[in-house]
């Protein structure tokens, strides 16, 4: 058998990968909620949402041998892991380790521990040998053979006596992390294990799963290492698979498995190809010697493929398929039911309903989630119920606003909206671009939101000292405003000249202004119009933007100078953005062409986003209460002197719910291409309205397109910038979409790249329950704005902070 420690770059994928996203990881004989016993191709795995988290088995054989069996005693269990010809599981608490035999009729049962003050942990079986560790017993690890004899034989357990943290088992070998010896990974059994030992050496492991002969885990720099032997490639993890985020492992004899963190889908190296469940999102995945199975996302049923898996072929399965979704007639925990309130990383979703109100399903640890704002209360979020491709088209069909392809198409919707005949008091105007205001029900406020997406939350490093300020609006006129007369201000634009104008607002037009003690300003001035209903919107608008802006300071918020109240005429006065908008840089195509310009750089890009994202960070987060924008898009994130860039424009902002609930405002606003489609479709607004938008700003970075856009290759017809560049960051192939007036990027920014799109991929989700918080998508950002600079390597890593 060769062994190998396998190349340094195919064996090691960057800190991006499986440090950031932890989940449920399980491998060949790893302890889990799912388990598979390869000898005899059957499957067992722990029943959710019954009084009794019982186990269920699956024997595959094809039309008539393939068996449903439930497995006795009845009662709950935590941990299940599979063997050669037997599974074993961990009574719920780890008071007692029974195991079962396949290879007889009925499965016939095995007491091999029962204690009731030494609990058993960390289950793990290879081959046909079971391992636990203990709590309060020496020594901290036991193992057995499956049929409960010779107990920790001479050899058969780990050359030191001490502690384990997670121990998983190969054929004739187990591996263990030593917490108190600097995590490093400790072996024993046969010789493949003492040599996957000392290729791992000194190196602190934070987790390993074991296949045959191979081990895969995540050291303590956020590296994904694979050690042992080589023959089939298993230790060659692909760099050009889109597998970063990737922490779900399965390993099998010659191949190894992972699933992409932020997508949930299946990646696999070695002998084994994951074709044929392309585009399924799993929760977990586990391997048998040459198959594997998943436990599926959308139902927790369970999934199984590969040579080795003998399909059934039952009438309602589809006779060319290589996949088989198993016939247990029962949904599957995705984590064990534990008497804990999951303090640490808070609850898995629909928990309460998958433990039958019978503990708690925690969220995996280690965990990433925020602290930096009272979380809103655990609730129930629904899974997610459609197909990407699905979502894709729907987003589509929302973003082009019913056209038929064509520009005439859309230009007759937005006279239709504008003039309120189509859609009663539906409305377009322009904001730069088209923007909706939509009429919507007068509902009372909905229900919570749910927690961040499990599949985008991070741990943010270090604290923020960021204090929450009061943004009320208790007076228009407020005492940080400075208040100037027409006169003043239309001196200070001649006249409110063509020359001068620079762009539109939410209400009006703005126009570059210098006052009479030499500041330079932008001045918005409000259309004027005799109608009632335009003089109702524009003051709304105006007293909003007065409202909010007098009281937020924040560097990446435009900041108000003051205003001008006279008879008729609204205005507003801020620092003058040398810069302009970043919608002006990236589509208009004398600027962005200009060898000077600083936005032909990826480092400026990802900055640029991150900047815009801490300032909606800012009202979502630090302002009381929170505010929610409704028109983020890129001409409303102006660029300053320093090409720092800031938020603005806040005639459609509205002050925000506590907790991140939804509400139905009187009006939907927003833009074409922009405007979060739950919130035009249903009129639920939450601050996850803000998150879709920046998702398209960020695609519009990545790509150089606008939000929405002619399409060369699809006969010039109108297409969203969500279906053309989703679809490619979910292939793992975002360099297709990349804007090639920028040029290729360099090893660095790629990967900062890579996480901005998948960042961005997940904030233009349909529902708002499936888009990450935008505490979420900042750390995210601030990642790839250190990897970008390259302050974060294999050694470790650092957050670069202004």
């Amino acid at each position: 058998m060769k062994l190998t420690g396998g190349n340094a770059t195919s064996s090691a994928v960057s800190f991006l990968n499986v440090f950031l996203f932890p989940t449920l990881t399980h491998a060949l004989g790893s302890g889990s909620t799912l388990a598979v016993v390869y000898g005899t191709a059957t499957v067992c795995a722990i029943v959710a949402a019954e009084p009794n988290q019982r186990i269920i088995c699956y024997r595959a054989g094809g039309v008539s041998s393939s068996t449903v069996i439930p497995i006795q005693p009845n009662v709950s269990y935590s941990s299940v892991a599979g063997g050669r010809t037997n599974f074993c599981a961990l009574r719920s608490g780890g008071i007692s380790l029974l195991c079962w035999d396949t290879n007889i009729p009925n499965f016939p049962i095995k007491r091999i521990y029962n204690n009731n003050t030494a609990l058993l942990r960390s289950l793990s079986i290879g081959d046909e040998r079971v391992c636990a560790t203990a709590s309060n017993s020496t020594p901290p690890v036991n193992c057995w053979r499956t049929d409960g004899n010779n107990r920790n034989n001479s050899g058969e357990l780990p050359n030191v006596d001490l502690a384990m943290g997670k121990i998983t088992s190969g054929f004739g070998f187990s591996c263990g992390i030593v917490p108190s010896q600097n995590n490093r990974v400790t072996c024993w059994g046969n010789s493949v294990g003492e040599e996957i030992e000392r290729q791992f050496g000194n190196m602190s492991m934070e987790n390993i799963e074991a296949g045959a002969s191979h081990v895969c885990g995540v050291n303590s720099a956020g590296e994904l290492v694979c050690r042992g032997n080589n023959s089939s490639g298993q230790l060659d993890v692909p760099l050009n698979k889109g597998l970063n985020f990737a922490s779900g492992l399965a390993l099998g004899d010659g191949f190894s498995c992972g699933i992409r963190r932020l997508i949930g889908t299946v990646v696999c190296w070695g002998s084994m190809n994951e074709s044929a469940v392309e585009g399924i999102e799993f929760e977990s995945i586990v391997a048998g010697l040459n198959f594997t199975c998943g436990l599926i996302t959308r139902n927790f049923s369970i999934l199984c493929w590969g040579p080795g898996w003998p399909r059934n072929n039952r009438s309602n399965s589809d006779s060319n398929s290589s996949i088989d979704e198993l016939p247990l007639r029962a949904e599957i925990l995705p984590g064990p039911c534990i008497d804990s309130p999951c303090n640490e990383c808070g609850l898995y979703p629909q928990s309460s309903r998958l433990c039958f109100g019978s503990g708690n399903i925690c969220r995996p640890s280690p965990c990433f989630n925020f602290t930096n704002s009272s979380p809103p209360p655990p609730t129930e979020v629904p899974r997610r119920s459609t197909s990407s491709r699905e979502l894709r088209r729907g987003l589509l069909a929302y973003a082009i606003v019913g056209s038929v392809g064509g520009f005439m198409g859309i230009c007759t919707i937005v006279y239709c909206l504008w003039t309120g005949v189509c859609f009663g008091k539906k409305k377009v105007h322009n904001s730069v671009q088209p923007t909706i205001t939509r009429a919507g029900s007068n509902g009372s406020p909905g229900s919570n939101n749910g927690p961040p997406s499990r599949s985008l939350t991070i741990r943010r490093q270090g604290s923020r000292s960021m204090n929450r300020q009061r943004s009320g609006t208790s007076s228009k006129h407020a005492d940080r405003a400075e208040e100037f007369s027409f006169a003043d201000l239309t001196a200070a634009t001649d006249n409110f000249s063509l020359e001068n104008k620079i762009g539109a607002g939410s209400f009006g037009v703005v126009y570059r202004g210098k006052l009479l003690d030499g500041r330079e300003v932008a001045i918005k001035r409000g259309e004027t119009g005799q109608k009632t209903k335009k003089y109702q919107e524009k003051e709304t608008a105006f007293d909003s933007e007065l409202a909010f802006l007098s009281r937020l300071h924040h560097k990446h918020l435009v900041r108000l100078v003051g205003y001008c109240e006279e008879r008729d005429e609204r205005l507003l006065v801020y620092e003058h953005m040398k810069n302009g908008a970043l919608y002006d840089h990236l589509h208009y195509k004398n600027n962005l062409e200009k060898a000077s310009s600083l936005l032909n750089s990826w480092k400026m890009r990802i900055k640029i986003a991150l900047d815009a994202a801490r300032g909606i960070e800012y009202l979502h987060n630090y302002a009381v209460p929170s505010i929610i924008h409704r028109d983020i898009k890129s001409s409303n994130i102006l660029l300053d002197a320093k090409w720092t860039a800031r938020v603005s424009d806040f005639g459609l902002s509205m002050m925000g719910p506590e907790y991140d609930q939804d509400y139905r405002p009187m009006k939907a606003a927003g833009t074409v291409g922009y405007i979060d489609p739950e919130y035009y479709g249903l009129n639920i607004l939450t601050t996850k309205s803000d998150v879709y938008g920046l998702g398209v700003v960020m695609l519009e970075l990545l790509t150089g397109k606008r939000a929405i856009f002619k399409s060369e290759g699809n006969g010039g017809n109108l297409m969203s910038l969500v279906d053309f560049a989703v679809p490619a960051i979910m292939a793992g192939e975002l360099a297709k979409v990349l804007d090639i007036r920028v040029g290729p990027p360099e090893q660095n920014e790629a990967e900062a790249l890579e996480l901005m799109a998948y960042t961005a991929m997940h904030c233009v989700n349909l529902e708002g329950k499936e888009r990450p918080t935008i505490s979420d998508i900042v750390c995210n950002l601030e990642r790839a704005v250190s990897v970008c600079h390259g302050s974060i390597s294999s050694g470790g890593f650092q957050i670069v902070s202004e």
